[in-house]
């Protein structure tokens, strides 16, 4: 028999399909859980509390708490030995403040780490600490499919979809909203591994479908303004834009855009990264009202989905409104935790092996409501081996749909 835990059943899961996690298991068919375990697991928690995705930092670590709080109930539930604590880190959205965050977690003792969640974070991450201490990483928001090709041996794995996944379905969406794909898009773009990785998706998918692309503007982050990105942006009287970005730079780009008088906020199209309910407050009616785009989404009906909603909002801080991946975080937490039951060890090598067996089909569903049920199955060693799983089933995540 085999097990298959759906954490949350609000994210999709693509874990291996994305980031080429190493095969589960060995050949006798079972998993490493078997049997009456003590389990004292540290979990570590980069999150972006400053810096450019300082929005989506707060919400990210409050479902993290909520994650710990859901499995500590679940322990006390099923009567097992097991402990769980978790420390937080920020990220700052920045490579170097990132990577001494995991050292960090790792000098703590953390073997599983959800985070970082910029792609330009999580790679040296992976690169300089998770890889080489051997633990187990999982970001509930790096999309860059840069991550697709490190040679992480199964340590660097993602909750969320690749960017490659989510351009086409932002070019058949522009080309819904403009009645045809024989249009012209100006694209501007964060030049690093999220911003540019998209661009590239989005303007083959674009050009795929008959479109053009007018002017493409791949701008440094840590500029202090971008008034002639703006103006290269706006020339050449595009159909449409297309702005992948962050936050925080975000309100220098598009104030930068309204002053050129030649760039409407209701044709330009956003993408994940900008999917913040602070933004039109921070940045202005003026560079907002009237954006669209798409994001990595999450149910908004259905029976897990409406019952993570309701923990959220009555939980403390309330005064942390829900944002995009909070779920997602929320996910890879409790894949943590379930990849060390599984294995039966908090040892990192022995946690990735498992991963995909209980993130992955086949085997029996479990929600995060569910949690006590799916400890005392992989309690049981109810828990199958997974050599492979193509990118089609992994999308199957059993009513985990965008």
């Amino acid at each position: 028999m085999r097990v298959k835990v759906m954490p949350i059943l609000l994210a999709i899961l693509l874990l291996a399909a994305t980031t080429a996690i190493a095969a589960c298991g060995g050949d006798d068919g079972g998993g490493g859980g078997g049997g009456e375990k003590t389990l004292n697991l540290t979990i570590g928690d980069i999150v972006p509390l400053t810096g450019d995705l300082a929005d989506f930092g707060p919400p990210g670590r409050k479902a993290a708490n909520l994650a710990v709080a859901e499995i500590e109930k679940a322990i006390e539930e099923a009567g097992v030995d097991h402990t769980v604590k978790i420390q937080h880190e920020d990220e700052q959205t920045k490579p170097q403040p990132a990577v001494a965050a995991a050292r960090k977690l790792s000098d703590a003792g953390a073997s599983c780490i959800a985070g970082a969640w910029a792609s330009s974070d999580s790679i040296p991450v992976a690169r300089s600490v998770t890889i080489r201490d051997k633990i187990l990483q999982i970001s509930p928001a790096s999309t860059s499919f840069e991550l697709t090709g490190v040679n992480d041996d199964g340590f660097l794995n993602r909750v969320p979809p690749t960017d490659n996944l989510q351009a086409p379905t932002l070019a058949t969406a522009i080309g819904d909203q403009l009645g045809g794909t024989d249009g012209t898009i100006n694209v501007g773009a964060r030049n690093d591994a999220y911003g540019t990785g998209f661009a590239d998706s989005f303007e083959e998918a674009w050009k795929a479908n008959g479109g053009t692309i007018g002017e493409r503007v791949d701008y440094d982050p840590e500029q202090p303004s971008y008034n002639s990105e703006a103006d290269r942006l706006t020339s050449g009287n595009p159909d449409a834009w297309v702005i992948i970005d962050f936050p925080e730079t975000y309100g220098k780009v598009g104030p930068a855009l309204v002053r050129t008088g030649k760039w409407e906020a209701s044709k330009t199209f956003i993408t994940d990264g900008l999917v913040s309910g602070k933004l039109p407050e921070n940045v202005g009616a003026d560079a907002t009202e009237g954006l669209r785009g798409t994001n990595p989404g999450t149910p908004e009906t259905g029976a897990a989905s409406e019952a993570f909603g309701e923990l959220y909002t009555s939980s403390a801080p309330k005064n942390v409104d829900r944002q995009t991946f909070d779920a997602q975080n929320f996910d890879a937490v409790i894949l943590c935790y379930l990849a060390a039951v599984a294995a039966g060890s908090t040892e990192g090598a022995a946690m990735k092996d498992e991963l995909q067996a209980v993130s992955g089909p086949p085997g029996d569903k479990y929600t995060w409501k569910q949690l006590p049920d799916a400890i005392k199955a992989l309690q049981d060693g109810k828990i199958g081996v997974i050599k492979q799983v193509p990118a089609e089933e992994a999308l199957d995540t059993g009513g985990a749909e965008e």
